[in-house]
């Protein structure tokens, strides 16, 4: 199956559109184990609670220790992929993956389960990064938005299923939690065998010098027209350049514009405060008197609206475009947190609440979620996208930490609905933000969009 662009030069531009897709689901499987590692908190955090004696300090540092291995994660994976490549860290973050998993579920006491679940981290920061960077660097500028948000769906797939295996293994007694841990080296053992077969990224191969191996890998992607333009466009866009990235290359005049938007939607999607739903969901409903059963089955509607959602914003980030959604977004959960905030404050009925949560889940899933890694895979320059990746996504799993950290001290010192009005004031700054700072990105390539942000 092909798709065909018309292109200025005699020869036209076409598309391998099956291979492409299918790389891509594959190196979207590093959002499924986000989405595992993101999900299975909330349905083993009752039976933690129990196993370990968890404070509300505690709950807030097991929980967050996830992304406290993230940001380190992110940090080696930028390096590992401007250095070795894209691949090769995709395999590592598998392999860490699976390895942690087993460390979980196994482990003894509360210090291990933290170091094993920070050793997740490690796995998840490194694909969070990766995996959306991969996905555009293979994918025509047309097609971009989609394929990006493909790891997005794989993130919420995760949760799904996540969430359902832990409602079924929910009554299997106080050690269920085992189970729900120890079942994510599953999905990572087939994803460290899928990325055996991924090729390299092509801008990669160019960016380090390795002209013939881009090209081969550009023929499958698409057809000479299209190896001979994208390598035309590399070569103009990386002349003169060094090819092995600093950190301190961030702070450039030329790339400070994209990395400020990039590093603070990272913030943004984590401080909209939507992750505070996911992980911890039995504390919200809890606080409306449900019981255990009907919370983790909550956590399955969460995560069939969220899919739902999802799959729309697949269709809607090419057509649309960027900016929309996430003005959208952004505005949309100012108002749902703060009719959220109001009916857990007047312990409204179940039905109500669970009504206004599904909505901000499936705003949040329309918007920010995918549409926020799709800006963050593409608006970097080709010598520096590793690392300023890594520095984005760091910013996004601190963002992280400290939302999940603050949430149970913050509900047990002025109530469970308190900090929705916080992150109702939250969404309304980054709606301002995303007004005034965000540019539209769809259907341009990363090559343009790096000279546009240049000139920015």
């Amino acid at each position: 199956m092909s798709s065909h662009v018309p292109a200025p030069a005699a020869a036209a531009v076409a598309f391998h559109s099956t291979y492409i897709v299918g790389i891509a689901f594959i190196a979207a499987l590093g959002g499924y184990l986000f989405g595992f590692d993101f999900a299975v908190i909330s349905g083993a955090l009752p039976f933690l609670r129990q196993q370990f004696a968890l404070t509300a300090w505690w709950e807030g540092f097991l929980t967050g220790s996830l992304a406290l291995g993230c940001m380190a994660g992110c940090l080696v994976a930028g390096q590992l992929a401007d250095r070795y490549g894209r691949r090769p860290g995709l395999l590592l973050a598998a392999g860490i993956f699976a390895v942690s998993s087993l460390g979980m579920a196994l482990a003894p006491g509360l210090g291990l389960f933290v170091v094993a679940r920070f050793a997740a981290g490690l796995g998840v920061g490194m694909a969070s990064m990766l995996s959306p960077l991969y996905i555009a660097e293979i994918s025509p500028a047309g097609v971009r938005g989609r394929n990006v948000a493909i790891n997005q769906l794989t993130i919420v797939i995760g949760i799904l299923v996540t969430n359902l295996v832990n409602y079924f293994l929910a009554d299997q007694g106080p050690g269920a939690w085992r189970w729900m841990f120890g079942l994510g080296a599953v999905p990572a053992v087939l994803f460290l065998l899928g990325v055996l077969w991924l090729p390299e990224s092509p801008r990669w191969l160019a960016q380090v010098g390795q002209l013939d191996r881009a090209r081969v890998v550009l023929r499958k992607i698409g057809n000479e027209a299209f190896a001979t333009a994208t390598l035309t466009s590399l070569a103009s866009s990386t002349t003169g350049k060094e090819t092995q990235a600093r950190f301190r290359e961030v702070l450039g005049s030329d790339v400070r514009p994209a990395v400020v938007v990039g590093v603070a939607l990272a913030v943004f999607q984590q401080f909209c405060g939507i992750n505070v739903v996911f992980n911890y969901t039995s504390t919200i409903f809890a606080a409306v008197g449900a019981d255990l059963n009907r919370q983790l089955l909550e956590t399955i509607g969460i995560g069939v609206v969220n899919l739902a959602f999802t799959l729309v914003a697949m269709v809607l980030v090419d057509r649309l475009g960027r900016r929309p959604l996430l003005l959208f977004g952004a505005l949309g959960l100012a108002v749902l947190y703060l009719v959220l905030a109001f009916l857990l404050q007047t312990h409204a009925a179940l039905g109500l609440v669970s009504a206004v949560v599904l909505a901000a889940i499936g705003t949040y899933g329309l918007s920010l979620a995918p549409v926020t890694w799709v800006v963050i895979s593409e608006i970097f320059p080709t010598r520096i996208r590793g690392v300023a990746s890594s520095v984005a996504t760091v910013a996004l799993w601190g963002a992280y930490f400290v939302l999940v950290f603050t949430f149970p001290i913050l509900a047990q010192a002025i109530g469970t609905y308190g900090p929705f009005y916080l992150y109702a004031g939250i969404c309304l700054l980054g709606f301002f933000f995303v007004r005034a700072r965000v540019k539209e990105t769809k259907g341009q390539t990363l090559e343009q969009l790096e000279d546009t942000f240049a000139r920015h």
